[in-house]
């Protein structure tokens, strides 16, 4: 059997061009499957939060800032994103995106707006430097969400402790004495009053006090009673003659003389005339006053106040003699 030299020729460029369809053809079907992979490679599933709502995102951004500009989320100078914008993306990753918020702060009498993008009241008090203390109060509570217009109160609650000191009183203690005259008061022992020690704790909200509290209390000085003896004697031997009465009065004694007008129970002034306070001997009463005599309640006068009395004399020489002395007075039955 005969070849033909031209025959075989084209048989083998038959041959080539068959294979340089196939080289291509493999080459295409790697290209393909090499951009499918990278195509499947480079798309990432987040979870993209926005203000405690959640989005199911596909993309093929690199990173955290691509993310935002394909769903046109622009930051504000407040707003926050976790993780940071520049941080490479991951599929399945979470990004959480909180747009600032005006939110009103009262701390004790202080009260303001502030702008905010935090996620919790503590946050927001950490955030604007406000410390508590174990008994401040914060309302709502620190681990509150924060949302647009909330109303955060806090109350500042100190406590300090003071000590005072209480007088005790005392009592007194009355015997009757029939040695001396009715009205008559002798002091037998002074007495003293007690001297207690009270701690309280002061409770202070917002700088005013609330709430006083007694820690202790110590009596560092017992009260000590006072005795006086009371006159009950209602008759006197003045001059020889019995003197009955049913009051006595330790008093303070002027003199005074004709002023040209009647007494105040409208008699002419005479001697066995005196002035007194009516709020202690009722005018009308009949007296009898040591060293003077009996005489009568029928005057009053603008110093004579108390335990005074000012007895009429019939003369200035006689007022002047008499002068001021100390004297009993005795209210007669």
């Amino acid at each position: 059997m005969s070849i033909n030299g031209k025959t075989v020729n084209n048989a083998a460029a038959a041959n080539l061009a068959v294979g340089r369809v196939a080289a291509a053809a493999a080459a295409i079907l790697i290209l393909l499957t090499c951009s499918i992979i990278t195509y499947h490679a480079s798309k990432k599933n987040i979870n993209l939060v926005m203000d405690g709502k959640q989005i199911e995102a596909k993309t093929f951004a690199s990173d955290v800032d691509g993310l935002l500009s394909e769903h046109n989320v622009r930051l504000g100078e407040k707003d926050r994103v976790y993780p940071g914008v520049s941080e490479k993306l991951e599929d399945n990753m979470t990004v959480t995106v909180r747009k600032a918020v005006p939110v009103t702060l009262q701390v004790a009498d202080q009260r303001s707006q502030v702008i905010t993008s935090a996620a919790t009241v503590g946050e927001v008090l950490e955030e604007n430097a406000i410390t508590l203390n174990k008994l401040d109060i914060v309302n709502p509570a620190v681990d509150q969400p924060v949302e647009k217009g909330l109303e955060i109160q806090v109350d500042k609650i100190t406590t300090s402790v003071i000590e005072e000191k209480v007088s005790i009183p005392n009592n007194i203690k009355r015997e009757q004495d029939n040695s001396l005259v009715s009205g008559i008061v002798r002091i037998i022992r002074e007495g003293r009053q007690g001297l207690a020690i009270k701690k309280w704790e002061i409770v202070l909200k917002n700088g005013k006090q609330t709430e006083k509290r007694l820690l202790a209390s110590n009596i560092v000085q017992q009260p000590v009673d006072r005795v006086v003896r009371i006159g009950t004697l209602q008759t006197v031997s003045r001059g020889g003659n019995q003197i009955r009465f049913s009051k006595a009065f330790s008093m303070v004694s002027t003199a005074y003389t004709h002023t040209g007008r009647n007494t105040r129970t409208g008699i002419a002034p005479r001697v066995g005339v005196a002035a007194v306070d009516p709020s202690v001997i009722p005018l009308g009463s009949k007296l009898y006053v040591e060293g003077y005599g009996y005489c009568q309640a029928a005057d009053v006068g603008a110093k004579v106040k108390g335990n005074r009395i000012d007895v009429f004399m019939d003369t200035r020489g006689q007022a002047l003699q008499w002068g001021r002395r100390n004297v009993n007075v005795y209210l007669l039955n």
